[in-house]
């Protein structure tokens, strides 16, 4: 089956276009591949035009098991709902998509991208916004503009396109940049405190390789020809009825979205709604539609001018103002760590949760399993924005939100030699007017320094909004809903007051321009350390002390081919030391040992009962022991936990013992010299002679054996030799 493929080399692989072959009756179809990873991407539309009011754009990315040789657990052993990091990669895919489609397009319109293939090279969530852009371009959506994504680390100073998963391993950055061939209309990820220039070092950078797949992807459409695009039809509206709607509602209007408190304004701006709806309504009372649109264009325009023009915001604010901030730092007494942080009308509450090694969140994806101790969850309630609503499963918007503000403050968290905690932070969004992901930062930012976690800076975070008309160009600090709404840029930063940990930005218009970027940077720069500085006054450092309810978990490092030791057969030993001690513990494959224990003493009799048992037998050093068990010529001792050793019953007294039991019993504690360890079995020698005092008229050199019997028998007796004398061979009975 004949196709048509375009490539280019990028990070010692070949990165392909490819079209014709599969899904030929989508819309539009290619599959994109880089190394041994391949995506199929298709985007189809209905041609009848939605009701809807609003771009009817569904992105679906979907991981298929098989790609990776893999079988689908579970009882049905097929895909499922899609995974986390499956909905992530699909808003990764939506948004640079949605602001470029044209004014008026009410068409339901799917993109889907199937991984195929994976290798454990490349990412393959990236490759799909180019597939995408591809897809759509080679479909009959009037879609046109072509748009890629590419992702950069940063290795010794050195910017990396597409790296792969080692090399993202190294990196200090992992950004993920789409924009078209002027612009960059979305960015998202992580980096450990870079500064604004670098940032925008590494943006221009992916924007370089961004023209070099656009330039691809043209190649491909002019290879094998794009279908026919249907048309748009782009309703305007009568410009006698905006001018009805404006002298009806102007003076008020502009007098409602001046209101400060957003409930108080929302009220106004709904009851002119209303007045417009009765006002232009039909014999029969139904709502003229143009005049409602007219509305809310009326609208619009009115907050966007007072804002360019004026330089005044909708609560009252200038361009840089953060809104007044509110912390309360524990106040729920048995969380371990909890912070209510109040910004303005948002407002999060903040806790964390610290586990033991067991509460670890297992990741499943097509390049291997691993467990994370970190994790942040992000829940947003309807009442925290005055509505009803069902209580259902995670929203994707709840799902990007925590992991952006997850990625924050990961830099700076204690690594788990050094804290060995899981960590589970949650974030409620109890009230929203904008920007509760950064809430959600600063509150889980004080929440871990007052539950005592060792953090190394405060982590702080604020959005930033644009509006642009024509050439004037305003940059809002710590935007409002409704200027998120009604604005063109949502640009999430956070940081500390060293440098950026995470980013995100969205755009309306297309994409922005540097300078916008910088502008943009600058100010969130100096908002983060306003915020900082008011932490700062709640919190300067970590609790010394973890709380009274939190596990207490030690960590000891033992050799990693001695794990099996510590374990036992069947688990033998592992088992009897968490009983004896009342701890859990996990070991890691390194060797690492995690005890945790309801109070402190019992985990450092865990730990030092470890420590014993790694610790290796020295002749002539002396132990206290346990007999364990009794036998006709000795004690078998346990001198280190889970390591025993024979006591001779000629070891036992300096003079001859005839029944071990007179002088022994099972579980005494007992001293012992160890003084013979067998170069080839191994087998250890015990003496408690060794080191008791001499008996007057006794021979230290002469054997115990030999010695008069305790019982004032004969010399005989059970002297460990199987009913052989030890000197003189065989006894007769």
């Amino acid at each position: 089956m004949n196709g048509h493929k375009t490539a280019l080399q990028m990070n010692g692989a070949e990165y392909s276009l490819e079209t014709g072959k599969m899904a030929r009756q989508a819309g539009g179809a290619c599959v994109v591949g880089l190394g041994d990873t391949r995506v199929l991407v298709t985007a189809t539309a209905d041609k009848n035009v939605s009701d809807r009011d609003f771009l009817p754009l569904f992105v679906e990315y979907r991981n298929k098991t098989y790609a990776a040789g893999k079988i689908p657990g579970g009882f049905f052993k097929r895909e499922a709902r899609p995974s986390e990091r499956e909905t992530l990669s699909a808003r990764l895919i939506d948004r640079p998509l949605r602001p470029l489609f044209p004014d008026g397009y009410r068409h339901a319109t799917d993109v889907v991208a199937f991984v195929i293939s994976s290798d454990t090279d490349y990412h393959a969530d990236v490759l799909s916004i180019t597939g995408a852009s591809l897809a759509l371009n080679l479909s009959d959506v009037p879609f046109g503009e072509y748009v890629s994504g590419v992702r950069v680390a940063e290795i010794a100073g050195e910017f990396v396109p597409n790296p792969t998963f080692a090399q993202l391993e190294e990196s200090s950055m992992d950004l993920v940049v789409a924009g078209t061939d002027d612009i960059v209309c979305m960015i998202e990820g992580s980096c450990s405190e870079v500064s604004e220039d670098r940032l925008l070092d590494a943006i221009d950078f992916a924007h370089g390789w961004i023209r070099q797949l656009n330039a691809l992807q043209r190649e491909l459409v002019a290879k094998a020809g794009a279908r026919e695009k249907f048309a748009v039809a782009v309703r305007e509206l009568d410009p006698a009825k905006v001018a009805a709607v404006r002298a009806a509602v102007a003076s008020d209007l502009d007098a409602a979205i001046r209101i400060k408190a957003k409930h108080t304004r929302q009220d106004a701006v709904a009851a002119l709604h209303e007045k417009v709806k009765t006002t232009f309504a039909d014999e029969a009372g139904k709502p003229d539609a143009e005049a409602l649109a007219a509305f809310a264009k009326l609208e619009k325009k009115a907050m966007r001018a007072m804002v360019v023009d004026e330089g005044v915001r909708a609560d009252g604010r200038d361009l840089t103002t953060v809104r007044p901030i509110d912390i309360e730092l524990g106040l729920l007494p048995r969380v371990h760590g909890s912070a209510l942080f109040t910004r303005g009308e948002t407002q999060s509450l903040g806790t964390v949760t610290l586990g033991t090694k067991s509460d670890e969140q297992k990741i499943d994806a097509l390049e291997g399993e691993w467990w994370s101790p970190y994790y942040l969850h992000y829940n947003f309630p309807p009442f925290s924005v005055g509505e009803t609503g069902r209580y259902s499963g995670t929203g994707r918007r709840e799902i990007g939100h925590g992991k952006l503000a997850e990625r924050a403050l990961r830099p700076l968290l204690p690594t788990q030699e050094d804290f060995p905690y899981t960590i589970r932070i949650v974030s409620d969004i109890l009230e929203s007017n904008g920007s509760s992901s950064m809430a959600t930062v600063c509150s889980a930012s004080l929440a871990l320094m007052q539950a005592g976690v060792p953090i190394k800076k405060a982590v702080a975070g604020v959005a930033m909004g644009l509006i642009k008309e024509g050439e004037k160009v305003a940059v809002l600090t710590d935007i409002l809903g409704v200027e998120d709404h009604l604005g063109d840029m949502d640009f999430k930063v956070t940081g500390t007051r060293d440098g950026i940990t995470a980013f995100q930005m969205d755009t309306k218009i297309g994409g922005i321009s540097r300078a916008i970027m910088l502008k943009a940077l600058t100010d969130a720069r100096n908002a983060r350390h306003h915020i900082l500085g008011i932490m700062h006054e709640a919190i300067a450092e970590p609790a010394k002390e973890l709380c009274a309810y939190a596990p207490k978990i030690i960590t000891i490092q033992i050799p990693p081919k001695r794990i099996g030791e510590l374990i036992g057969p069947g688990g033998k030993v592992i088992k009897k030391l968490q009983e004896e001690t009342e701890t859990n513990i996990d070991i890691n494959d390194d060797g690492l040992v995690f005890v945790s224990a309801p109070d402190q003493a019992k985990g450092n009799e865990c730990v030092e009962r470890i420590r014993m048992m790694m610790t290796e037998p020295e002749v002539g050093a002396v132990y206290t022991g346990r007999v364990v068990s009794i036998v006709d010529f000795g004690a078998f001792v346990e001198y280190l936990p889970g390591k025993e050793g024979l006591l001779h019953i000629s070891e036992i007294e300096h003079f001859r013992v005839g029944n071990v039991e007179d002088v022994l019993q099972i579980n005494e504690s007992v001293q012992v010299k160890l003084v013979e360890v067998d170069s080839r079995s191994g087998k250890v020698r015990l003496s408690r002679k060794a080191l008791l005092p001499v008996p007057e008229g006794v021979d230290p050199n002469q054997s115990s054996d030999r010695g008069p019997r305790r019982d004032g028998g004969d010399r005989g007796g059970r002297g460990g030799g199987g009913g052989r004398d030890r000197d003189r061979g065989p006894r007769r009975r």
